[in-house]
């Protein structure tokens, strides 16, 4: 009965999807352009969500001068960890609040853009609190201006109408979903990630093809969703081990390819790759490209023969035949996520990582999910 409740209420979710208003961010591809949109947009105290090493660096302090040389005041709100807690988003929200701002601008990586869309929610909803906000469609108010500039090549949450919370006290994790915290714009510069470090490609790379193949093979899809999947695959295949190398031309693809998988997904959802590694780094504070990247493999055998159309399909798009790189035809599409993780250095399994007492608990959380 659950099972058929769950399928009753998707089929519902997806009807309704085609009256939401799902927008895609405007996307631009140079750090001097922020300083235009604000001023464009009449903004002059603008809050920037970002973290403690991002804000040392020269691009960052380049965006800065931009900014303050149109006589524009910032806020800049620094203190950003690894799945942001409620008590941390409160904290950055109070600061937007006493320094009267009227802008956002989310710097950084997942976490950066997931505490800046629920201090954005916090703006126009200020009674409700974080808790409460919790599932589908509960802040239904137009955010102020927000500005999306991802740090990784992964997330895709410069495109997503979802924002993350973990609440440390419960080990709880879960996500706020309504298309108003889809950013107004999308600036995918290369000067910001260049010097990303090889494992944060490799892991957030990963978290890109998850985003994508769970946005492909699930029933919440659309032409569009699907046909931005397939193209965000295709870069990953063709273009995060020339990333993982240095390749800065590939970099520059694998934003793009972020950019087009979080699309997908917003409007596809993600499947149980996600529910799970969302357990494990409220448990762990493992990272969430990493963990997604160890279960994908293993979640996509478990589904079998159910999902065989969808992956013969994905193999057509990243098949040597059709793109021309040397990976071995004769592998199925499960096998050539395993030969790219192994080129990334990520792991198969969780060595000595989980807990068994935690088992029963992350399975519970991850099947609510």
């Amino acid at each position: 009965m659950r099972r058929i409740f769950y399928r009753c209420f998707q089929k519902i979710m997806y009807l309704l999807s085609f009256l939401m208003p799902f927008k895609e961010p405007k996307v631009m591809y140079h750090l001097e352009e922020v300083s235009k949109i604000l001023a464009n947009h009449h903004k002059h105290q603008i809050f920037i969500a970002t973290d403690a090493f991002l804000a040392e660096t020269s691009s960052f302090k380049l965006m800065m001068n931009h900014i303050q040389d149109r006589g524009m005041n910032t806020s800049v709100f620094s203190k950003t960890m690894p799945n942001p807690s409620i008590e941390l988003i409160e904290e950055a929200y109070r600061q937007y609040r006493d320094n009267n701002c009227d802008a956002i601008i989310a710097y950084g990586g997942g976490s950066v853009m997931d505490l800046a869309k629920v201090v954005g929610a916090r703006v126009v909803k200020p009674k409700l609190k974080i808790e409460r906000m919790k599932g589908i469609l509960k802040v239904r108010r137009k955010l102020p201006l927000l500005i999306a500039i991802p740090s990784t090549v992964g997330t895709g949450s410069e495109a997503t109408a979802a924002a993350v919370v973990s609440n440390p006290m419960t080990s709880d994790k879960y996500a706020i979903m309504d298309p108003v915290l889809i950013p107004n714009y999308a600036i995918l510069d290369v000067e910001v990630v260049k010097s990303l470090p090889k494992h944060l490609i490799a892991e957030t790379g990963m978290d890109t093809l998850t985003h994508a193949i769970e946005a492909y093979i699930g029933k919440a899809n659309t032409s569009q969703t699907k046909k931005y999947a397939l193209e965000a695959i295709r870069i990953v295949f063709n273009d995060l081990e020339k990333a993982y190398q240095g390749d800065l031309e590939a970099l520059k693809n694998m934003q793009i390819g972020a950019y087009k998988a979080g699309v997908a997904f917003t409007r596809a959802y993600v499947g149980n790759v996600h529910a799970i590694a969302h357990q494990l780094t409220a448990y762990y504070q493992l990272p969430h490209g990493y963990s997604n990247g160890v279960i994908l493999p293993h979640v996509l055998r478990y589904y079998g023969d159910s999902i065989k159309r969808q992956l013969r399909e994905i193999q057509s798009v990243v098949s040597p035949n059709d793109i021309g790189h040397n990976l071995n035809p004769k592998k199925d599409l499960i096998d050539l996520i395993d030969d790219l993780k192994k080129s990334l250095k990520i792991d198969d399994c969780f060595h000595q990582i989980i807990k068994q007492s935690d088992i029963e608990d992350i399975v519970k959380k991850a099947y609510k999910e």
